[in-house]
């Protein structure tokens, strides 16, 4: 028993058997308790009422007051595309006052659930995700909102609407990049695209159909390589350097290659040099994301620009106004703000002369 013979989750935890963390997210009916077996919130609901357990009010009206603190995952901390997003995000929390509290889910769905309820926990008055590679529980993410916690979902957007998302233009940003190498020329085209399970994936597919579509250009079935479902997003460089490889030895010839994004892009460089092959002069090559490495490479790369810090920084305004309404005892609204990406031409890609 706890102090002064106050029954505590810790007593009703040794009682049932159970975690107390799985205890807690029980008898506070937190969002995640709909995850737990009606079973297994039978026998901890059962062991409270058996040891006359009472939440406690006081713990109760603390969770009600201001913290000032935002709750920010992230999928892997690694990612290049996150750092970026992460320092604006940081950066428009501290001149508005506000704490981030920083979590690195490691791309395991477990590990950020435990998090999330770590962060809920501790009063976050709201949730920002940096959502990279990981398919994320969107209904879940929708919960927090309804439940007062309002939550913005930063570098993707999802086909429902039921959660406020920060996004690229995905579909306008393939699109350009296409175009890029299209005036230059190159009119046998490889493609490397993302993993199917990414909404970005499909998003920038329909671009680069739209533009294909529109000038007549072919795409040719066997120079479309799709990259594999992974946890990592690291990985996309090997698979780079391994779907480029592929495309290479099946004998289908082509002047540039687009990539999935950067990570693809530069290890289809490694591919395409160890074949012996120049970028840009035997093969063009552009990116996606603009990742510190793109211009590091050698050749530097070609990509669409995605404008980070600015999605991090407005990220951290709609769930600051998100925040305010709720305040204001207004409805949190549900938004999806699209930010227009931007070619950025360095040394991967280059003019050729389109045959007749």
């Amino acid at each position: 028993m706890g102090r002064a013979g106050v029954v505590t989750i810790r007593d009703v935890a040794r009682e049932c058997g159970y975690s107390t963390s799985t205890v807690s997210i029980v008898l506070n009916r937190a969002p995640l308790s709909r995850y737990i077996p009606p079973d297994t919130k039978g026998r901890i609901e059962t062991a409270a009422k058996r040891l006359g357990y009472r939440p406690n009010p006081l713990a109760r009206s603390l969770r009600s007051q201001r913290s000032n603190i935002v709750g920010v995952m992230l999928f892997d901390i690694t990612d290049p595309f996150c750092t970026p997003i992460l320092r604006g995000l940081e950066n428009a929390l501290y001149q508005a006052n506000y704490l981030s509290l920083l979590a690195d889910a490691h791309n395991e769905a477990h590990r950020f659930e435990s998090y999330l309820e770590m962060l809920l926990d501790r009063r976050v008055e709201g949730l920002v995700v940096i959502a990279n590679w990981l398919v994320t529980d969107i209904k879940l993410l929708s919960d927090l909102t309804e439940c007062q916690v309002p939550t913005v979902i930063a570098g993707r957007s999802f086909e429902n609407d039921s959660v406020s998302t920060v996004s690229v233009d995905n579909e306008a940003g393939a699109a350009t990049a296409l175009e890029h190498l299209y005036r230059l020329g190159h009119r046998e085209i490889a493609f490397l695209r993302g993993p199917k399970a990414l909404s970005s994936s499909g998003q920038r597919w329909r671009g680069i159909r739209a533009f294909a579509q529109k000038v007549g250009l072919e795409l040719d079935a066997k120079r479309v390589a799709e990259l594999p479902e992974s946890l990592d997003p690291n990985s996309s460089f090997e698979a780079g350097v391994k779907l480029t490889a592929e495309l290479l030895r099946e004998g289908g010839e082509f002047t540039a290659l687009m990539a999935y994004d950067d990570m693809t892009a530069l290890g289809a460089l490694r591919a395409l040099k160890k074949k012996g092959l120049r970028v840009p002069e035997d093969c063009s090559v552009i990116g996606f994301d603009d990742v510190a490495q793109a211009s590091l490479s050698v050749p530097s790369l070609t990509t669409v620009r995605q404008p980070m810090e600015a999605m991090g920084s407005m990220s951290a305004g709609m769930v600051l106004e998100a925040i305010k309404a709720l305040e204001q005892k207004k409805d949190i609204p549900v938004l999806r703000r699209r930010i227009p990406a931007e070619l950025v031409v360095r040394e991967s890609t280059r003019h050729i002369e389109a045959k007749k």
